[in-house]
């Protein structure tokens, strides 16, 4: 057999062989190629998470507040008198802020990032399906 034939069986059986394994490829062990290969978004349950977001942020921007005053207030009585006591308490009270700060920004987040996610996806899924429609409606123009 001279190389020219060889290598035309090759690319011939490398040709069929591929179109067999894109619609056939085992999925891979350990996970990643699962049955559906659909991207799907459970509305209801990023809404769920989104929601259960904003409430935290509501609960803690409320209740992480509480001892504010009642803290500074001491702190600054302690610090006044001469105590020790005051200038670690008024750390403290900073520390607090600003780890509440960070929650809330977190949570505010989480909640915002959803509702864009939910929104995202919608919006893509109207374009996917508008691109089909349109394509087939332009198989019939040929």
């Amino acid at each position: 057999m001279s190389f020219e034939e060889e290598w035309a069986s090759v690319r011939s059986t490398s040709t069929a062989n591929v179109s067999m394994r894109l619609n056939q490829v085992a999925p891979e062990p350990g996970g990643g190629g699962g049955g559906n290969a659909d991207l799907g978004v459970d509305q209801d349950k990023l809404g769920a998470i989104g929601s259960a977001a904003y409430a935290l942020h509501g609960r803690l921007a409320k209740d992480g507040n509480h001892a504010r005053t009642s803290t500074t207030e001491a702190a600054t009585q302690l610090k006044g008198h001469d105590f020790l006591t005051g200038s670690a308490m008024a750390a403290v009270q900073e520390t607090w802020d600003s780890q509440l700060k960070t929650l809330l920004d977190a949570c505010a987040n989480i909640s915002n990032h959803l509702d864009y996610s939910a929104a995202s996806h919608a919006k893509e899924e109207e374009d996917i399906k508008a691109a089909l429609a349109a394509s087939q409606i332009d198989q019939y123009f040929k």
